[in-house]
């Protein structure tokens, strides 16, 4: 077998296991909201798998995790637009973490980039797929704007899960941080 052919198969190989683990992370939910999202770790093995193998290995990992989530955790989806909101795009633009995977701190920069890419998403899509079921309050505020609702909505949840990730990827960058940055697939 070639050597490109085995680097793609441990690359396929690599990806169908992160997205498994994400999705197993996925269930593993610290606190969850009552119309969807919630704080977890199912981000952290997309966001090690992007800053290992890069933008385009990570968006293929990322679109394979989406299709995962709609399918086995898409009860709120209502409609086509939070099928393809809230879950495809959402969780597949995870991936463009990978294109931070040559920098020093890829890892880091990459799992604030990418959290913030998915929250951008579902801001957007909170506002204008959900903002018509807005309640009248939320944190004890008043609500009456569906952007500033899907702002502390969304933003309730992501940042405490982007916060884990980063602070558990540092936790594990010692031991792990060689694997992490994929300095194992270089050839000698």
């Amino acid at each position: 077998m070639k050597n490109t052919s085995r680097v793609k198969l441990r690359a396929l190989t690599e990806g169908a296991v992160f997205v498994a683990l994400a999705q197993i992370l996925g269930y593993l939910k610290l606190f969850e909201l009552p119309n969807g999202g919630s704080i977890c770790l199912a981000m952290l093995p997309i966001f090690i798998y992007c800053a290992r193998w890069g933008f385009g290995k990570g968006m293929l990992a990322s679109f394979a995790f989406s299709v995962l989530q709609l399918l086995l955790d898409g009860a709120y989806a209502w409609g086509w637009q939070s099928m393809i909101g809230d879950y495809i795009v959402a969780f597949t633009v995870l991936g463009v973490a990978g294109l931070f995977h040559r920098y020093k701190n890829g890892f880091f920069i990459g799992t604030v980039v990418g959290s913030l890419a998915r929250f951008l998403v579902a801001w957007v899509v909170g506002a204008v797929v959900w903002g018509e079921y807005m309640p009248d309050t939320f944190f004890g505020m008043t609500m009456t704007s569906p952007w500033f609702y899907s702002l502390l909505y969304n933003g309730s949840y992501m940042v405490i899960s982007m916060v884990l990730c980063l602070v558990v990827g540092a936790l594990l960058w010692k031991p792990l941080g060689k694997f992490i940055r994929g300095e194992d697939l270089v050839q000698t």
